[in-house]
């Protein structure tokens, strides 16, 4: 049985996200360090619901096309770049070369984009993998939509 999300405010994940990067980052980085994750986390539930609303009309096969997420102002993302995709790996030794992999290729996918995302910021930082994977458990529990 799956395990039921718990869903805190946006306001207490902030801080809690906060918490968990003390000591690892210094604070005038937290706001680069959380608030990429959470884009890339509301942009796959974006993503995600846009692709609930095709199937739902029976368009299945438009799922992977981007011009229907365009349509709809939805960035599209890549398989890579996926929010599951990312929290089935938080606790790999790569994830921080993950995240700023999947950051990259929602900025080439998107061109709207360009310039807008941080480059290879995650793999320069040195986050510990336990710390990187308790800070996107807590990213995880932020309700985006």
């Amino acid at each position: 049985m799956a395990k039921a999300k718990k869903v805190v405010s946006f306001e207490d994940a902030l801080w809690s996200a906060c918490d968990k990067l003390r000591g690892t980052v210094e604070p005038a980085e937290y706001k680069h360090v959380v608030l990429s994750l959470i884009f890339l986390k509301f942009v796959n539930d974006k993503f995600s619901d846009r692709r609930k609303e095709l199937v739902a009309q029976g368009k299945e096969k438009y799922l992977d096309l981007q011009e229907f997420y365009d349509m709809k102002n939805v960035f599209f993302v890549p398989q890579e770049s996926r929010w599951p995709f990312i929290m089935e790996n938080a606790k790999q030794p790569d994830i921080a070369l993950k995240i700023d992999t999947a950051l990259n290729t929602i900025e080439k996918q998107n061109p709207s984009l360009k310039g807008a995302l941080p480059d290879n910021y995650y793999s320069r930082l040195g986050i510990d993998v336990s710390k990187l994977a308790a800070l996107l458990d807590e990213i995880n529990n932020i309700q985006t939509t």
